[in-house]
């Protein structure tokens, strides 16, 4: 009975040491390896792998949600948590949404990045503003996480890059659209281009413009003055705006954010300008009129992908009923907003039809192949490079209200 006594007690001195070597090893890898700085982290990376499958599946809101881009982020937010309640559920199991802050600020946007990745979400969505997606790019390639970003218009962004799709039109496509509607509707042939100096965007965007706008008048001198200014030089606006009233164009191309365009807006009414301003999808918003004021915004003209007003696909419908019963029935849903909810109604398809929430790799792969979905902005497939296919609306101002005055189907989209 002794000896039986000595055994049973060493083998529990044993497994207490065990246990305690056990407990050492975990605090040591706490606090010392790589990327597990944070309990939350070393949770993440260690702990709730051994209890795949997970509870939820986390879908990763890589987003500002605080800095310059803040009021921007909250409106694609609002699209993607309208969709999730809606939508809560995939392979059966609750979606997490786990919020990532990159502060506006594209240093800080890349090591957010690797938070989504250290906590193990299975798609990412956003960010708004595209240097803030192109810090992240090669984060999420390598390790095999895919994005979709939402008002992102910067080809950049998916060039080259297989983990990151986008849901709204890019910059080229906003350009060919808005020549073929001066064209075609407006029975316009001469155009004055007026952009911010050493803004890739607008560079991009208003050399499809011209291009497509030249091919269609057949006259290489349609464009008849293009000006470049200085953001800070308020003169140098007035000056330009001069330039284009003596120079007869009929239209101007204004590809510049809502604020500035807003100010340029304002000011050419003031000296008298005539033409008709065009703008792009940075410019669908309600506060247009109420920053420009009613009359200078007046016949004001910019390309989107979303009508409020029209029911593209069944999930519009279903999209805008939700919306209004969230914000109320005056409510009406900014393009971001439709984009947002498209790009979490896409993710959680792609879920479902790979079935499993820890591929990345085939996630990637079920995404790419999206084809003709029903979204709230209408139907969308990716092409070979993760950009969409879809139609481009053009929308007026009259009367203090945006109208959809204009669309170009996908099969015409071409920068041919």
């Amino acid at each position: 009975m002794a000896e039986m006594f000595y055994k049973s007690e060493g083998c529990s001195r044993r497994r207490r040491v065990k246990r305690i070597a056990f407990l050492a090893t975990v605090m040591v890898l706490v606090f010392n390896l790589t990327g597990c700085a944070t309990f939350d982290n070393f949770k993440g990376a260690f702990i709730d792998k051994k209890g795949e499958p997970e509870a939820t599946v986390r879908i990763g809101v890589f987003e500002p949600l605080s800095g310059k881009d803040k009021e921007m982020g909250a409106m694609e937010i609002r699209g993607i948590e309208l969709a999730h309640a809606m939508f809560p559920q995939a392979l059966g199991k609750e979606i997490e949404l786990v919020y990532g802050d990159n502060k506006s600020d594209m240093n800080v946007a890349e090591s957010v990045a690797q938070e989504m990745v250290d906590k193990r979400v299975s798609i990412v969505l956003g960010s708004y503003g595209s240097v803030n997606s192109l810090a992240a790019v090669k984060t999420f390639e390598k390790a095999k996480l895919p994005a979709i970003a939402i008002t992102n218009t910067n080809p950049l962004v998916t060039s080259y890059n297989p983990f990151y799709f986008r849901v709204c039109l890019l910059d080229s496509f906003q350009g060919v659209a808005l020549a073929k509607y001066a064209v075609e509707a407006l029975k316009v042939n001469t155009a004055a281009i007026m952009r911010p100096e050493n803004d890739d965007y607008a560079i991009a965007v208003s050399q499809t413009f011209s291009d497509k706008l030249i091919q269609m008048t057949g006259n290489a001198n349609a464009v008849v003055v293009s000006c470049d200014y200085e953001e800070d030089r308020k003169e140098q606006v007035k000056e330009d705006l001069q330039k284009i009233k003596e120079s007869g164009a009929q239209v101007v191309f204004l590809p510049v954010k809502l604020e500035e365009a807003a100010k340029i807006l304002k000011e050419a009414r003031k000296m008298g300008v005539t033409a008709l301003f065009l703008g792009t999808d940075q410019w669908d918003s309600s506060k247009l009129v109420e920053l420009a004021g009613k009359e200078a915004a007046e016949n004001v003209s910019f390309s989107t992908i979303f009508d409020p007003n029209t029911n593209t696909t069944i999930m519009s419908d279903n999209f805008k009923k939700a919306y209004k019963a969230k914000y109320g029935q005056d409510a009406v849903p900014e393009s971001a907003a439709a984009l947002g909810f498209d790009a979490y109604m896409i993710a959680v398809d792609s879920l479902n039809k790979t079935g499993t929430a820890l591929d990345g790799e085939a996630l990637r792969k079920t995404i790419a192949n999206t084809r003709e979905f029903p979204g709230a902005s209408g139907t969308i497939t990716f092409d070979m490079n993760g950009d969409p296919i879809k139609s481009v609306v053009v929308k007026k101002i009259t009367a203090g209200q945006a109208i959809s005055v204009y669309t170009m189907e996908p099969a015409i989209v071409s920068l041919y």
